[in-house]
């Protein structure tokens, strides 16, 4: 007799169906293919204003946008949203319009198909693309790390129960894993295995066709998440007062100096109880006291206002590049300016609401919190609040749909970031160095797949040693990025920006991060600010200085460059 197939079973099995409808697309995709490396890496730069409004939303809302949103609301509070959200729709516009279109025209013009082969012509210089090269997968890598790690986490905290005769739980507060859970190695390898098996056969046609379908499947289901957790917390209204009452300090910008934190009428006798422990453990040797309990840290206005360097860093994403050229006209990049914000708003405020309510959210008879005392790890605090309150309903179907949804979030990114990796690879290193008339396209598809999986196959072993938060993470990442955009906006507007300048922009923003990464713990300082701002700040007024700067003391670009990317 067959045993009945339990609800934690039902939801894997809708995510292994949902990975496997993705698979199917890139089978489909794939015979498009036109075999040659343009269209593999550009889909013949025929993308339409639709996959083009979706793949560049997709792949810009990553574990950083849903998990990383979520689990920073839960610390900080409502000023999240702001922070985060309402910068990044008006910035990621404005760049889509002053750089995006930019570069597409040059693009199309003089055949690139990467940033490197760009700055390369711009800048006179063959060896800026050594430099950029290292800087650039550098920094995609911790970007891949928070889709890999977001993944794995989600789905460990969804599957609990599934399969308890294959796999056993354990650990204790934040790290704990349920018995039968699908593990954290097992869950981000299997996304990794995916993502690379449609963006192998179907290219970046198949990464746009997936980003459109897996874009509209995580804004359906997230609303449709943040809809079904609120009525399971009395209703918005209910939910939101809930927080008032016991957590206010979650819906204000800014916390009082001396505010305590309550943490709901359990929460604040558990938090009592933890504190008069914390007060009797010895500290180490840097005279810090382990696990201490923390208040949740705020945002000043400082940190607000220099959160806004931040969503500079699409002008300098390589994908996001590789998705600019793919459009078939300058047309196409209208609905994506319009539109984009809009679609930022619609997935984000749901997150950050999920993430405030976690603070305080109560069920049960007597009422106990969603998210006991030392069991806030925020890279969890979306995937528990989903797994717990919707845990029996529907018989595992709508968990398993959720977590589909969340994992369509994480994916429409690694795929772009995949491809792109592979694409500067085989273009700007095998080809370039070997000679383009001596390397096949064929070959360069091959040099550029092979790439891609030996980054991944880093990336994975990184993800599994659980380096940090996804938030911090990717605002490290972002900053990075961020701090080379003065070089990509001065090689479009800038005739008197010279090859020294790039070299000293991308050297001073590389020694800038490095300096600030390390004061910061390398990332183990969650909270860190530079002088009271985001350290994003000080790394792009470096950057900036050096580049204008050397610039004005350099000789300028030849006319026959100038001419060549400016009109008279």
């Amino acid at each position: 007799m067959i045993a009945a197939i339990s609800p934690a079973q039902t939801s894997v099995w809708i995510i292994l169906g949902y990975l496997g409808l993705l698979v199917a697309l890139g089978i489909v995709t794939s015979r498009k293919f036109k075999g040659t490396s343009n269209d593999y890496f550009l889909a013949s730069r025929g993308i339409g204003w639709f996959l083009l409004v979706m793949s560049l939303f997709g792949t810009t809302m990553t574990a950083f946008a849903l998990i990383g949103s979520t689990g920073e609301s839960f610390k900080a509070g409502i000023g999240v949203y702001g922070m985060m959200a309402s910068w990044s729709g008006i910035v990621h516009s404005a760049v889509f319009f002053l750089v995006g279109i930019k570069l597409w025209a040059l693009g199309a013009k003089h055949g690139y198909v990467t940033q490197i082969q760009f700055f390369r012509d711009r800048f006179e210089s063959d060896k800026l693309g050594i430099l950029l090269f290292p800087v650039l997968v550098g920094l995609v890598i911790p970007y891949l790390l928070i889709g890999v790690m977001g993944a794995g986490v989600t789905i460990e905290k969804i599957t609990g129960g599934a399969f308890p005769d294959l796999f056993a739980g354990g650990g204790v507060g934040p790290t704990a894993v349920k018995a039968g859970a699908i593990p954290y190695w097992l869950g981000s390898g299997g996304i990794c295995i995916v993502v690379l098996v449609y963006v192998f056969l179907g290219g970046v046609r198949g990464a746009a066709w997936a980003n459109a379908f897996q874009t509209i499947v995580f804004i359906l289901l997230g609303i449709i998440t943040f809809v079904v957790i609120s009525d399971k917390l009395g209703g918005m209204k209910q939910a939101t007062a809930m927080v008032l009452e016991k957590n206010p300090h979650a819906v204000r910008r800014t916390i009082r100096e001396n505010e305590p934190m309550t943490r709901y009428t359990e929460g604040k006798k558990e938090f009592d109880k933890a504190l008069a422990v914390w007060h009797k453990k010895p500290a180490d040797s840097r005279g810090a006291v382990p696990n201490a309990p923390k208040k949740p840290h705020g945002i000043t206005q400082l940190h607000f206002l220099t959160y806004m360097f931040i969503p500079l860093s699409v002008g300098m994403f390589p994908h996001l590049f590789q998705h600019w050229l793919t459009a078939k006209s300058a047309k196409s990049f209208k609905p994506a300016v319009i539109l984009h914000p809009l679609l930022i708003m619609i997935v984000w405020v749901p997150c950050v609401m999920l993430g405030i309510w976690a603070t305080s959210a109560m069920i049960g008879d007597p009422p106990r919190p969603v998210i006991p005392w030392g069991q806030g790890n925020p890279n969890a605090v979306l995937g528990q609040m989903v797994g717990v309150l919707t845990r029996g309903d529907g018989a595992g179907i709508l968990p398993g749909l959720l977590t589909a949804g969340i994992l369509a979030a994480i994916m429409s990114s690694l795929d772009s970031q995949f491809l792109c990796i592979g694409s500067i690879f085989a273009n700007d290193i095998v080809a370039h160095y070997l000679g383009h008339d001596k390397v096949s396209d064929r070959q360069k598809v091959v040099y550029g797949r092979v790439f891609v999986i030996l980054i991944v196959v880093v990336t994975y072993v990184l993800a599994l040693q659980r380096p940090g938060s996804v938030f911090t993470l990717a605002v490290w990442c972002f900053s990075g990025f961020a701090g080379l955009f003065p070089l990509v906006f001065a090689a479009v507007y800038w005739k008197r920006v010279t090859k020294a300048g790039a070299y000293a922009c991308v050297l001073v923003m590389a020694a800038t991060w490095c300096v600030l990464f390390a004061q910061a713990g390398y990332g183990a300082k969650r909270e860190y600010l530079f002088l009271g701002m985001m350290p994003v700040a000080t790394i792009v007024a470096a950057s900036t200085l050096a580049l204008i700067v050397v610039s004005l003391m350099t000789r300028a670009p030849s006319e026959k460059t100038l001419a060549k990317f400016f009109e008279r």
